[in-house]
């Protein structure tokens, strides 16, 4: 029996590498026969260049930046050749800030724009750039910033490149961008594909995980709304509706129209790169997971890029989940769905021991089919 482990992380417990050792360790206890393939994956949600460096030879790249709150700190990118992978949550995540520092009001991508600025002038020609995690809600005007782009208010002040001032944008100057736009092709890889602004746009999903309160929403939401605006009045590309450009906070809109990036599922692309489609069409079982299967998941998560291949092939599949949702677990096709928090004692029990419920449930799996 082939049997293909394809899960992402387990957010804040366990990486997508040893998810797929633990259930495996599981698995082979009553059945040491089986032909197991581990395939760990990402959504180009953070963690995805730990991934990419599972199946890449990849060389770091470390420098000073600026973190979401404008602070010098270490970050580190990869190159290959003349290709750079950069994951945003390494330069402005979310979890570089304590709990009470969490405001993407006050918070910028610049770090980003700084890590992009740092690969081209070391050569990179192509850049590949993960925005999942992000603590931002800036519209991208962050990273924009670090590449040249200023930003004016009204009355011709300078304003600083954060989610409070997307309102006040008035004028774009690229009179200063440091590098020409033809000669770099930027994809940017993302795990969403919720609009710009809007009810689902990236204010108000996402704003509130980002320490926004309701009032500072909607003021996220109307600035990103004027950042629309003023692009399509400076002859930038119409960005609201597509579909992906609410991604970290409006970074996948702003990247389209500052650096000419073209969006790309995060699912897809690790689909291509582990050449998963070709491992499933050739497998007798699926086993795929995350930390939690909700109705985010259906919107270009891992777990919902395996399913369609296992649909595509009429092959079973299995999701092993911290917590999850069965209705969107039936809609994706899953036959049968485990989570941790059904046998941990507690959610901090459930991220401490995740690794052995994994093995548990794996000793379990297949005399449960």
């Amino acid at each position: 029996m082939k049997i293909v482990i394809c899960p992402d992380k387990f957010k804040d417990s366990m990486s997508a590498i040893d998810v797929c050792s633990s259930l495996k360790k599981g698995l082979l206890v009553n059945n040491s026969d089986l032909n197991i393939i581990s395939c760990p994956m990402a959504d180009g949600g953070e963690g995805s260049l730990e991934i990419l460096n599972y199946y890449l030879d990849l060389k770091p790249e470390e420098i000073i930046v600026n973190d979401p709150l404008f602070r010098p700190i270490k970050s580190t990118y990869y190159l290959s050749g003349k290709t750079a992978y950069i994951e945003m949550s390494s330069a402005s995540g979310l979890y570089l800030l304590k709990k009470e520092e969490r405001n993407c009001m006050n918070t910028s991508s610049i770090g980003t724009g700084q890590l992009i600025l740092d690969a081209i002038k070391k050569g990179a020609t192509s850049i590949n750039l993960f925005v999942g995690g992000s603590a931002t809600n800036d519209g991208g005007i962050g990273i924009a910033s670090a590449l040249g782009y200023l930003f004016y208010d009204s009355s011709d002040n300078l304003l600083i490149p954060k989610g409070q001032n997307l309102l006040s944008i008035h004028r774009i100057d690229k009179s200063e961008v440091k590098f020409n736009l033809k000669k770099i092709n930027i994809n940017v890889i993302c795990d969403v594909n919720n609009p710009l602004h809007g009810k689902n746009g990236a204010a108000c999903v996402f704003a509130s995980q980002k320490g926004a309160n309701p009032n500072e929403i909607n003021q996220l939401d109307k600035g990103l709304i004027n950042l629309e605006s003023v692009l399509i009045k400076h002859d930038f590309p119409n960005i609201a509706n597509i579909p992906g450009s609410g991604a970290a906070g409006g970074v996948g809109g702003g990247s389209i129209a500052f650096l000419g990036a073209k969006l790309i599922s995060g699912i897809q692309n690790f689909i291509k790169i582990t050449q998963l489609e070709r491992l499933i069409k050739d497998c007798n079982l699926i086993i795929t997971g995350e930390g939690k299967l909700d109705s985010q998941t259906e919107k270009g998560k891992v777990i919902s890029g395996v399913s369609k291949l296992a649909l595509k092939y009429k092959k079973p599949i299995i999701a092993i989940c911290g917590d999850a949702d069965l209705e969107t677990s039936k809609k994706l096709g899953i036959k049968k769905v485990y989570t941790i928090l059904e046998r941990a004692k507690s959610i901090e029990d459930s991220k401490k021991r995740v690794g052995d419920y994994l093995t548990e449930i794996g000793m379990e799996l297949l005399t449960n089919l």
